[in-house]
């Protein structure tokens, strides 16, 4: 069984989530939305598949990233995710939360060896 497939995004904490989008999208580039950015590319070389990855500041104080005090979080898309959420319980992985449907995805959340927080999505077929 495939676990992780890919990196699904990257999210930070920051004083001023706005300004710090303003200041990627001036100085480096980056092509914003109200959420960050979105880095699309396709799931095989030979495919037409479009997936992304998503970039997003968060404001320094989010609950979003808790129980972990970093000031990251990395989201893993992944296939199978009731699967997987099953087998890393009997692994002894910290599962934070239960899964949630969305029409852009599942998401869970698990704690690392460390304690950071990583968000696992399965993104919509």
């Amino acid at each position: 069984m495939k676990r992780v497939t890919g990196l699904g995004g990257i999210f930070f904490k920051c004083k001023d989530p706005q300004k710090m989008t303003e200041w990627y999208q001036k100085h480096l580039g980056l092509k914003t939305n109200p959420y960050g950015a979105v880095f699309e590319w396709y799931e095989n070389s030979d495919s037409t598949e479009k997936s992304e990855t998503q970039w997003a500041p968060f404001p320094e104080n989010t609950e979003y990233f808790a129980p972990s005090s970093k000031d990251f979080m990395i989201n893993y898309r992944v296939e199978n995710l009731e699967i997987l959420v099953e087998e890393l319980k009997k692994e002894g992985v910290v599962i934070v939360d239960e899964i949630e449907t969305y029409d852009y995805g599942k998401f869970v959340h698990i704690l690392d060896a460390e304690g950071n927080k990583i968000e696992l999505w399965e993104p919509p077929a």
